[in-house]
């Protein structure tokens, strides 16, 4: 594990540093009904990132929040894909689609960030780009449109 340290040069405040970087895209709330009543549960959806290169997305469902987050974060680790960066945008265009969601990454010019939904953005902010277009088409579901933009990234050609 890795350490990092505070301006203080003492060893009581050496804190471990993480080795992902983690987003939270969202948080719900499920209901399953029953014969004998609602089970409410939760519904984590997280984006990691291991600065290597690689990017995962994951859900994690559980009776607590912290437990939903912790369960999605350990079964993204177990399924981390590569993308490619090449001067902190995407080397080409690229259509992607995932069930009935479509989004379309285009490289930008320097200096003009990230323009993007909100779930392509969190992505593409996790994953480390600097300058990317991206735009959505046909679908508002959030774990979709997030998992088109991860098939976008990993499907670029060497």
């Amino acid at each position: 594990m890795a350490f990092s340290r505070n301006d203080n040069r003492n060893w009581k405040n050496w804190k471990p540093r993480k080795e992902f970087k983690e987003e939270l895209l969202a948080i719900d709330r499920v209901t399953r009904v029953n014969s004998w009543g609602r089970q409410l549960r939760f519904r984590a959806v997280m984006v990691i990132w291991d600065g290597k290169g690689r990017v995962s997305l994951w859900t994690g469902k559980s009776w607590e929040v912290v437990d939903a987050i912790a369960k999605a974060v350990a079964d993204a680790k177990k399924k981390l894909t590569n993308v490619k960066i090449v001067n902190g945008t995407v080397p080409y265009n690229i259509t992607a689609k995932f069930k009935a969601a479509t989004i379309m990454v285009h490289p930008a010019s320097e200096g003009t960030w990230i323009i993007a939904g909100w779930a392509a953005r969190k992505v593409l902010m996790v994953a480390w780009y600097k300058d990317v277009l991206a735009k959505r088409y046909w679908s508002s579901n959030l774990i979709n449109n997030a998992k088109a933009t991860i098939k976008a990234l990993t499907s670029f050609k060497n």
